[in-house]
């Protein structure tokens, strides 16, 4: 294990979609490396399994059975963290939704649920979890952001999805700018993901979540 991985002992860590796929690896991984994690997602079942492959003692791990888009489960999973593990070292913010629909046939519901989750919900599990950070002289803040955002891709039509995800791109870049002064360090990792879950896969790519780690470690 490198010496960046090992730079997790006493570190606590929100990470949202911790259920499965890359977050749930990237949980592994830190409480393997010392650290402790709250893991956030929609399904209390597939928390608790995910809990039970994290850290099957069930020291170094709680869930939250929250919805992401909420403002208020921001505030939810950084009160369960402090009041469980003391404070907030990381944040991976890393839920998002995917669903291929032409642009013409959206309707506003769609829209909303896309931006709710994806844009919105990084937004303000962000700001209070860098409010918490603050109280321990600082953080890192690992956003999940898309290719998507970067680029059109005619198979995958995916208007709302990429607006929502460049959203995201242009929050990291603000809050890699506000934060330093206050000792966060945000950053955005692009990655596949959409391609994964329009083949119906919950498999994580292992070199994925350790990069989300190593990042969490490498201000």
């Amino acid at each position: 294990m490198s010496t960046a991985m090992n730079s997790f002992s006493s570190k606590v860590a929100i990470i949202t979609g911790g259920g499965s796929g890359i977050g749930k690896e990237v949980a592994i991984r830190l409480v393997k490396a010392g650290a402790s994690v709250v893991i956030g997602g929609r399904d209390e079942t597939k928390l608790k399994r995910a809990a039970a492959e994290i850290d099957p003692i069930g020291a170094n791990v709680r869930i939250s059975a929250v919805d992401i888009a909420s403002p208020s489960t921001a505030k939810s999973l950084v009160d369960v963290t402090t009041q469980t593990f003391g404070g907030v070292d990381i944040l991976i913010n890393n839920a998002g939704v995917f669903l291929p629909k032409p642009f013409i046939d959206l309707s506003e519901s769609e829209y909303d649920w896309f931006l709710d989750t994806i844009l919105k919900g990084k937004f303000f599990m962000a700001q209070a979890a860098a409010k918490a950070m603050k109280l321990r002289g600082g953080g890192s803040i690992v956003q999940t952001g898309s290719l998507w955002a970067l680029q059109a891709i005619g198979a995958t039509p995916s208007s709302a999805y990429s607006a929502a995800n460049a959203g995201v791109h242009a929050l990291t870049r603000n809050l890699a700018i506000e934060l330093a002064q206050s000792g966060n360090k945000a950053k955005a990792k692009r990655y596949f993901e959409c391609l994964m879950k329009i083949a119906g896969q919950s498999t994580a790519r292992p070199e994925l979540a350790q990069a989300r780690a190593f990042l969490a470690a490498n201000p």
